[in-house]
């Protein structure tokens, strides 16, 4: 549904969004159109609800200026841990994986700008439900909370202390955009805005927020806080109590979309430029802009030779042009006749491959985790049924009767590599700092703890005049 919006709608909406003044944190409507006095109806604030997901899509273009969403996480997540890296080690993208990042290094900003500026949407919408009917006003508001829970969980883990917007600001107010708050703050908030969408949503839409979807997200974050883990035990058991399955071919996963193992992802069409993405492009050898990032590290390749099943041929493959390189798999755009892959569009820079956020696989690894409760292990029978479940689906039917905190964090390295997984794990798990320092010193990175946050970008401090504070180390 999103992918089909009224064009005349989204013009409308992309006034109000885009007249701005020098920060993506408070823009100041110039046009005649303003959130005032465009909304007055549900069809009207359901355009600015679908804009929400459009924030999260991204542009997909080559520009500096514009925000490109979830189409630049893979650099700032991936590429920072032991499963992704460049194909050359030249420019700014080898920030990443050598542990080097800058405070103006633009994928860090586009990427902060991108999720203020989505979090800005979901403000728009939960400051107009005045207009919206009974019949939709819950679901509106469910809607917006997840959307803006979802920005900040993401903003939080990767940049610490953030400032909380939680309401449209006017263009004067630099203390609220520009004063960092305490993560347990930030944290309150998305606790609070994932359980308003909890209870006023329900499981109709995949790539729009969801019931299942804010469980799922609520455990995670319960689980990332290290607290709450019954909660977060239940809340996984609601999710598999939803109708949610996995696929029983790993590969259909990423190329029968919106399968019933989906329960979040965002929505790509290939060969429309508004509605496609680039990024899996990227990946590719030259055929994006790039001469190709993220690709498959040696020791990413290891552990899914070693523990992937079924799901290795469907992960990484050889470079077709340079031998001693591999690339991802999963979203390739082009597609691939031996792996019985078609591609997604004419044009791999108009590819159509969704991005998937939530399956129903990460849920039952996280039902695992959450039984575990930050133990070492667990012979729970519960545990190792939801474990044996994405281990047999990937021909390994070995059964065990303990998971350790390392079967576990392997199992999701391999079945969730190069989702956007990796670096979220390792924190959350306690082992960041030992597993990326061996990492960097085996080749030739310079990690150091400071590096577990990213650097605030230098273009919000220079805006700030001085509120704005940078991390540690940067």
């Amino acid at each position: 549904m999103i992918k089909y919006i009224s064009k005349i709608a989204v013009l409308l909406i992309i006034i109000v969004f885009t007249a701005c003044e020098d920060t993506f944190l408070s823009p100041d409507p110039s046009g005649v159109i303003t959130s005032s006095n465009f909304f007055s109806n549900d069809t009207e604030l359901e355009a600015a609800i679908l804009n929400m997901y459009d924030g999260i899509q991204g542009v997909n273009s080559t520009s500096t200026s514009d925000n490109h969403g979830i189409m630049y996480e893979f650099y700032i997540t991936e590429m920072r841990t032991d499963n992704t890296e460049t194909k050359s080690s030249e420019g700014e993208d080898a920030q990443f994986e050598s542990f080097t990042v800058q405070a103006t290094n633009g994928r860090v900003s586009d990427y902060y700008d991108s999720y203020y500026n989505i979090i800005y949407r979901a403000n728009l919408v939960l400051e107009n439900l005045g207009v919206a009917s009974e019949d939709a006003v819950g679901a509106f508001e469910g809607e917006a909370k997840f959307v803006r829970a979802y920005a900040y969980f993401n903003l939080v883990r990767l940049f610490g202390d953030v400032p909380l917007v939680d309401k449209v600001i006017s263009p004067s107010d630099a203390e609220t955009a520009y004063t960092r708050v305490s993560t347990s703050t930030i944290y309150d908030l998305i606790e609070s805005d994932l359980q308003t969408a909890i209870a006023n949503l329900d499981n109709t839409y995949k790539g729009r927020a969801s019931k299942a979807a804010a469980q799922a997200l609520l455990a995670k974050v319960y689980l990332t806080q290290g607290e709450n883990y019954d909660s977060a035990q239940s809340l996984c058991e609601d999710v598999m109590a939803s109708g949610f399955s996995l696929e029983p071919n790993f590969k259909d996963v990423f190329y029968n979309e919106l399968n019933d193992e989906i329960i979040f992802a965002v929505e790509y069409l290939g060969d429309l430029t508004d509605d496609s993405q680039n990024f899996s492009a990227e990946w590719l050898n030259a055929v994006g802009r790039t001469s190709g990032v993220n690709y498959v590290t040696a020791n990413a390749r290891e552990a899914l030779d070693a523990m992937g099943g079924d799901r290795t041929m469907y992960s990484y493959r050889q470079d077709a042009k340079q031998y001693e390189k591999y690339q991802v798999v999963k979203y390739l755009p082009n597609g691939d006749s031996n792996l019985g892959i078609d591609p997604t569009s004419s044009d791999p820079q108009k590819a159509g491959n969704d991005w998937i956020i939530l399956r129903y696989a990460d849920v039952l690894l996280m039902h695992v985790e959450a039984i575990m409760a930050g133990g070492a292990e667990t012979s729970s029978s519960s545990a190792i049924n939801s474990f044996m479940q994405v281990r047999n689906r990937a021909g390994i039917t070995d059964v065990v009767s303990t998971i350790t905190k390392e079967d576990l964090l392997n199992e999701r390295r391999v079945e969730l590599a190069f989702e956007n997984h990796r670096f979220f794990d390792l924190v959350r798990f306690g082992m960041a700092e030992q597993v990326l320092s061996a990492f960097s010193n085996e080749t030739g990175g310079s990690f150091s703890a400071t590096d577990l946050l990213l650097p605030i970008p230098q273009r919000e401090i220079n805006l700030s005049k001085g509120l704005l504070t940078q991390n540690p180390g940067y």
